[in-house]
């Protein structure tokens, strides 16, 4: 056996939600073996009260004429994954240890919600310096600051009545202060101006109702065919301001969410001049700052929707600390990064992926078709020992089988992929009003994910749209794939105790959630302009901050001011003439090269100037797409531009930037 196998267990930091004090692992069995593979499923059940996956109990359901409809669909998929999930489960069984889920002090979970919006600084118990805090505060939304001095009151209360003597100033003031200056946005527009023009972003089918629909024999979905219009969602407004402006409009109109009779709307990113922000193209600390944000934002949208939003209580849980399956991400990345230094997915993943492509996505029933369960559970014993060592033989692995791999590792995860952290808040997604909404929560919350946790759910997320453009010859759609996933994410839900009809409901909301993943990955990764904009804001007043304080120092120390004020300065005033950019490449050229700013430039014509002009080094051998234009400075850290930026309708929003053409980031 290898160095994987049998080694020590190392203690995980996971979060359950408030309640009673209970026993995770440790319900009373229902039958031997049931009880026995639930506990390897059970690793991060919110609520168990009982052990198992109730698919002996399913609820009964009529089967449409044709197995691959798409005008209806029956949940048999869903319940077929849940009986081979079980099956599963039962060749693997492993014990797990009782962990006591504790209840919750009162404000406990706020304080620790204000911990990582990064305002922990508040209550005096923070190194951190509190004018900072200031000046993130002054730059959120009216629904933002709403939604922080709710938690800020929960937890004074709570303090007040442990008798804890915190420092807590009234940030009421500083939102008071916002409201008088005329309630202005990050990029210094009115919100009400916004809020007029807003209508331009809503389509028809906006309030549209629910892609699926639990009855009590049937769930209808919507054909994946019948034509939508096309919509631009808002990104230049706050969400939860949005919600609020539906909210106020809609007043005296009754509108009830039915379900089956509209089409889900084909929203598409609006062009941009400044461009579009992934996820990924920001430096690190300034996407400390969007987390932040979108963690505020997000309880602002719930808390304006009347949906709860509340992290989990921390419980320890002991987990494996080398291997494969059952391996928190954030260790098996380590591990693998000592093989394979800046890989962001873990190899075994990336391997069943490419496995199950090899043998070609057009095979029918893809994901569907189980492998067996004793074959698996001695592939996964074979691949623990051999994997590591390059020794396993991946020519027995069968398609099917590895497609079954990839399903059970994502199952055995000791935390969700998702995270326990929002994996309350991803459920009740499927409790907004609308889609657009709906899209709006799934995007800060694949903001707030970890790391790994994101990239390795756009790895899963790219490959079953690969599936799905295969869906004539493999007869797996978009919903068939989000019906045989959907468990696989959302296990925590197997073990509530639950009617017929709830049970239902919570399949087909799961099964919703997961084709919203699916079909609008690209837009989810986006992060929204208003957000990147509070950020561009943040740093403009920190900078003026910096300034005044180094001015202070400078003047007690005697220097001369206009001598040390100069670096403050940008470069491009001094050595570039007005409307003209100069673009570096210092690890591709030693040259740099002046630019003519016009209406119509673009980062690709800045990109393909350079390459083209550039005939020796480095430069020569690289092609378009392997290098990127890069705005450095100024009021953004680091940000990569996509190629469709308008690079003077962006100097004039950051003026005081350099321009940087580097090698993107594997």
């Amino acid at each position: 056996m290898s160095w994987l196998s049998n080694s020590p267990g190392v203690v995980l930091t996971a979060y359950h939600p408030s309640g009673k004090d209970q026993a995770v692992g440790d319900s009373p069995a229902k039958g031997g073996e049931e009880a026995t593979s639930s506990r390897r499923h059970g690793h991060y059940n919110m609520n168990q009260e009982s052990t198992a996956p109730r698919v002996a109990e399913r609820p009964p359901f009529d089967r449409s004429s044709s197995q691959d409809s798409l005008d209806e669909l029956s949940m048999e998929d869903y319940w077929t994954e849940l009986e081979n999930i079980k099956k599963s489960s039962e060749s693997r069984q492993q014990d797990q240890e009782v962990v006591v889920v504790k209840e919750p002090d009162e404000g406990e979970l706020e304080e620790e919600w204000l911990k990582e919006a990064g305002l922990s600084n508040l209550f005096g118990e923070s190194v951190d310096d509190p004018q900072e805090s200031m000046v993130f505060l002054s730059t959120l939304t009216r629904t933002q600051a709403a939604a922080v001095q709710k938690r800020i009151e929960t937890v004074s209360q709570t303090l007040r009545k442990k008798n804890k003597q915190h420092h807590i100033p009234d940030v009421r003031d500083i939102f008071a202060q916002q409201k008088e200056s005329k309630e202005k946005t990050p990029d210094g527009t009115e919100l009400q101006s916004v809020r007029t023009n807003e209508n331009k972003y809503e389509g028809k089918d906006d309030q549209s109702s629910s892609l699926i629909v639990a009855n009590k024999d049937l769930v209808v979905l919507v054909a994946e065919d019948t034509p939508a219009p096309e919509t631009d969602i808002n990104l230049e407004v706050s969400f939860a301001e949005q919600a609020v402006n539906e909210e106020e409009n809609s007043k005296d109109k009754t509108w009830k969410n039915k379900g089956c009779d509209a089409s889900l709307p084909s929203f598409r990113l609006p062009k941009d001049k400044t461009g579009t922000t992934k996820i990924g193209d920001l430096a690190s600390q300034d996407m400390k700052k969007v987390c932040r944000l979108a963690l505020i934002e997000l309880t602002a949208l719930y808390d304006v929707l009347g949906i709860e939003l509340k992290q989990q209580k921390a419980v320890k849980i002991k987990t494996k600390d080398s291997g494969l399956f059952g391996v928190p991400l954030t260790t098996l990345l380590e591990q693998d990064q000592r093989k394979v230094p800046g890989t962001r997915i873990p190899l075994i993943f990336q391997k069943l992926i490419s496995r199950i492509e090899e043998g070609g996505l057009e095979t029918e029933g893809l994901l569907r078709i189980p492998g067996a369960a004793m074959r698996i559970k001695n592939l996964c014993q074979e691949l623990e020992a051999k994997f590591y060592e390059g020794t396993f033989n991946w020519e027995n692995v069968k398609q099917h089988d590895a497609a079954s791999l990839l399903k059970l590792f994502i199952r055995e995860l000791p935390q969700p992929l998702l995270s326990v952290e929002y994996l309350k808040a991803f459920q009740a997604v499927q409790n907004l009003s609308s889609k657009k909404q709906q899209l709006q929560a799934l995007n800060l919350l694949i903001i707030l994910l970890p790391d790994v946790n994101r990239d390795t759910l756009k790895a899963l997320l790219e490959f079953l749209q690969r599936v799905i453009d295969n869906k004539g010859e493999n007869k797996m759609t978009v919903l068939n794939v989000a019906m045989v996933m959907a468990p696989n994410l959302f296990m925590c839900q197997l073990g509530l105790k639950t009617n017929e009809q709830q049970e239902l409901a919570k399949a087909a909301g799961t099964a919703n959630i997961m084709l919203l993943l699916i079909k609008y990955q690209k837009l989810l990764w986006t992060i929204p302009k208003f957000i990147v904009n509070q950020v561009r804001k943040q740093n403009t007043e920190n900078q003026r901050k910096e300034r005044k304080a180094m001015k202070k120092l400078l003047k007690k120390m005697a220097y001369d001011r206009e001598k040390h004020e100069k670096p403050d300065k940008s470069t491009n005033d001094a050595d570039v003439p007005q409307g003209v950019i100069r673009v570096q490449a210092p690890h591709l050229s030693k040259v740099s090269m002046a630019i003519q700013l016009t209406e119509e430039l673009k980062a690709s014509d800045v990109l393909a100037r350079f390459l083209s002009q550039e005939s020796t080094g480095v430069a020569q051998t690289l092609k378009k797409g392997e290098v990127s234009l890069y705005e450095i400075g100024g009021n953004i850290g680091e940000r990569c531009l996509d190629d469709n930026t308008y690079m003077k309708d962006l100097y004039q929003l950051n003026p005081n930037a350099e321009w940087v053409i580097k090698s993107k980031p594997l």
